[in-house]
């Protein structure tokens, strides 16, 4: 660990001192991309650097203890041997995390899909809830939430919803969101106070950059058609909602969020591009895929990841066997506590398998 750490001083040291390079100033875009590289490596160069003082500080303690005549500074060296070595200890530990893989996509905003799943207008309508739960959770954190294209019911539900939420690190916070969400729920519709079953599907894609995802413009098809409400009534007569779809993979992507056709492609050239680099990406991480029983969960839409139970007031999320008694509050946008332990859950499942 220790030959990797000074690595990474020595290359970030490098780094310094090409920032301050006249010469690499003028070229801004190289700049940044160093600046980035060199702004990733400060908090493991820095507590690295920590881990060496303390080192030091043991060591001379250490001298100390066995040249000291004197009983009492004898005995102070002593504690300060212990000190050390119990400091040392967790800064390990903070290391081991700090040099795990980071996820490339963590500081990147997301693209959200939520679609209702088995159960016919009440899917649809706990697919409105989980819409409206991530809209509260970015808004409390400050972040930019953005329709792109919704399918809304008559009863107030969604039958699809893809937005994009924008704000540093909302990918790392909401990654693990991907999959099969459970409500279980007596239905307004329901007159014998039965309790049933429905879900929802949730994608949570990272927004690419235009140099990640090349996309020809051969292989698009590009339709304009009118912007349609709920039960397919037209919302307005010009034909801004554009429908785009990639021949070779055959996805498809509707925007109508807005009256403008020009913004509407610009969105919906941003969820094809999001789209794209998943389904690449997936295809190209399937052996990690196979072997990920190590992760928090697959991450697949099929899984089903959470149950929402109104009756018991409770959630649970299956993957790492947390239950929380909160419901209302959860559904509110009250979500921090289930994502910080799956994010920790995922984090120690990657130092074992480092271990093993």
């Amino acid at each position: 660990m220790i030959e990797k750490l000074e690595a990474i001083k020595n290359k970030y040291d490098i780094l310094t001192e090409k920032i301050a390079d006249p010469e690499v100033i003028a070229r801004m875009d190289e700049w940044k991309k160093i600046a980035k590289e060199r702004a990733d490596m400060e908090e493991t160069v820095q507590k690295y650097i920590e881990y060496k003082q303390v080192e030091a500080e043991k060591n001379s303690a250490e001298e100390s203890v066995l040249t000291e005549t004197d009983p009492e500074m004898k005995e102070l060296f002593e504690e300060e041997i212990i000190s050390c070595k119990k400091k040392l200890e967790d800064i390990v530990e903070e290391l081991k995390i700090l040099l795990l893989p980071k996820d490339p996509n963590d500081d990147k905003n997301v693209i959200l899909e939520i679609r209702g799943g088995a159960g016919g207008e009440e899917a649809a309508l706990f697919a409105s809830i989980l819409y409206k739960m991530y809209a509260r959770f970015a808004e409390a954190h400050r972040w930019k939430v953005e329709e792109i294209d919704i399918n809304a019911t008559e009863l107030g539900g969604v039958k699809e919803v893809t937005f994009s939420i924008s704000g540093k690190g909302a990918y790392s916070k909401l990654k693990f969101e991907s999959g099969v969400h459970r409500v279980q729920r007596v239905p307004e519709t329901e007159s014998q106070g039965r309790v049933h079953t429905s879900t929802a599907t949730v994608a949570v894609l990272p927004e690419v950059e235009d140099v990640e995802v090349n996309i020809e413009e051969k292989d698009l098809i590009i339709e304009t058609c009118r912007s349609s409400g709920a039960g397919g009534q037209h919302i307005n007569k010009t034909e801004s909602c554009i429908r785009m779809v990639h021949i070779p993979t055959g996805i498809v992507v509707n925007c109508q969020d807005e009256r403008s056709q020009i913004k509407n492609r610009e969105k919906a050239m941003k969820v094809m591009k999001s789209r794209l680099y998943d389904y690449y990406n997936s295809r190209y991480m399937s052996e990690y895929a196979e072997n990920r029983k190590s992760q928090v969960g697959t991450g697949d839409r099929s899984e089903r990841i959470r149950t929402y139970n109104f009756p018991q007031g409770r959630v649970t999320d299956h993957r790492i066997g947390m239950t929380l008694y909160n419901l209302p509050d959860f559904i509110m946008g009250d979500i921090e506590e289930m994502l910080d332990a799956l994010a920790i859950n995922d984090r120690e499942k990657k130092l074992a398998s480092q271990e093993d």
